[in-house]
């Protein structure tokens, strides 16, 4: 009997393969330890994520700020719309950058999805380990583009911030469309 797991390159099928032993398994978890001890040292909160909110909070939306600033974490969520120049080493299958050289309408289309897809298993990735994730569009994506990637390649999609969610704060559930009313098959 195969199990299947969905992982962000693809479908695995595990063939029931025996897992390394417990020695490797104390190794790797010894490693760990260390790794756990040594973080634990270090002071949270550092400098650098202060500036950085500080120079993200004038490009947020009134409604967004307070809980922004608040949270431990906001990922500026971006797209790499140079993306084609890393397919030699990322799709050497083909000549797939030729594909897109030239092709602007090509490259904001296919750029926007694929972030936005890979953005989808960091939230996902994040949920798994426990995380609470606010994703927001109420921000100013000229403002934060031209702050924090100058160089234009790189385009802001969203923001996420992470942590411990209060659950006193949350909204009284607003219900959900049913599968019927959000999608139809061709």
């Amino acid at each position: 009997m195969a199990a299947l797991l969905v992982d962000v390159d693809g479908v695995l099928v595990l063939r029931g393969d025996p897992i390394p032993g417990p020695k490797a398994h104390k190794t790797l978890l010894k490693r760990l330890r260390r790794t756990s001890r040594a973080l634990s040292r270090k002071k949270k909160g550092s400098a650098n994520r202060r500036k950085a909110k500080a120079k993200l909070a004038p490009f947020l939306s009134e409604g967004n700020r307070a809980k922004t600033m608040e949270a431990p974490v906001t990922a500026i969520i971006a797209t790499d719309h140079a993306f084609y120049e890393h397919l030699p080493t990322l799709f050497p299958h083909a000549d797939a950058r030729s594909w897109f050289v030239g092709n602007q309408p090509l490259i904001d289309a296919t750029a926007f999805r694929n972030a936005t897809l890979h953005a989808a298993y960091v939230l996902l990735a994040a949920r798994a380990l426990g995380l609470d994730c606010g994703p927001m569009s109420g921000f100013s994506n000229r403002k934060v583009d031209e702050a924090f990637f100058p160089d234009g390649r790189t385009r802001s999609n969203f923001l996420c911030s992470l942590g411990c969610g209060d659950p006193a704060a949350l909204y009284p559930d607003m219900g959900r469309r049913t599968f019927e009313e959000t999608c139809s098959f061709a």
